[in-house]
């Protein structure tokens, strides 16, 4: 856990699960979506978060152990690279003792222009923030 800096709780609801009693797969992706909200406050706390300037391209997930309604989930999150107009996030949820590891995750957002309707370069001051929340500068976009 010590390469999380920023996290977020999340409590099951009955309704995040499945016939089995468990978290629902897609549920998870909502779970990581709460994280990069959280994640993003800490970039740009002034920027309401229906105004980020980034889109969801690819997201992938591995499930380690199901939860249920009786676990109270800690969703650990961080930047883990950045390209010229892309970053990946990887993520751990884990039950909020920290013993019990539920899924792994990754995902890749793309800095996007909401009019113009395409990619953009990253905005310095988000790499930097970036750079910031997670202690130093990071590595490139993996080839």
């Amino acid at each position: 856990m010590s390469a999380f800096r920023v996290w977020a709780d999340v409590d099951v609801r009955f309704r995040d699960t499945d016939a089995m009693g468990h978290v629902n797969n897609a549920v998870y992706v909502t779970y990581l979506e709460v994280a990069r909200q959280v994640y993003w406050r800490r970039v740009e706390p002034e920027r309401a978060y229906d105004r980020v300037p980034f889109i969801l391209a690819h997201a992938s997930l591995d499930f380690r152990a199901p939860a249920t309604v009786e676990d109270a989930l800690r969703v650990l999150v961080r930047t883990a690279w950045i390209g010229r107009s892309s970053f990946g996030t990887r993520y751990e949820i884990r039950d909020r003792a920290a013993r019990r590891l539920f899924v792994t995750a990754e995902s890749v957002q793309v800095t996007y222009d909401y009019g113009a309707q395409r990619s953009i370069p990253i905005p310095d001051a988000i790499r930097r923030a970036f750079e910031a929340i997670e202690g130093g500068p990071l590595p490139d976009k993996p080839r």
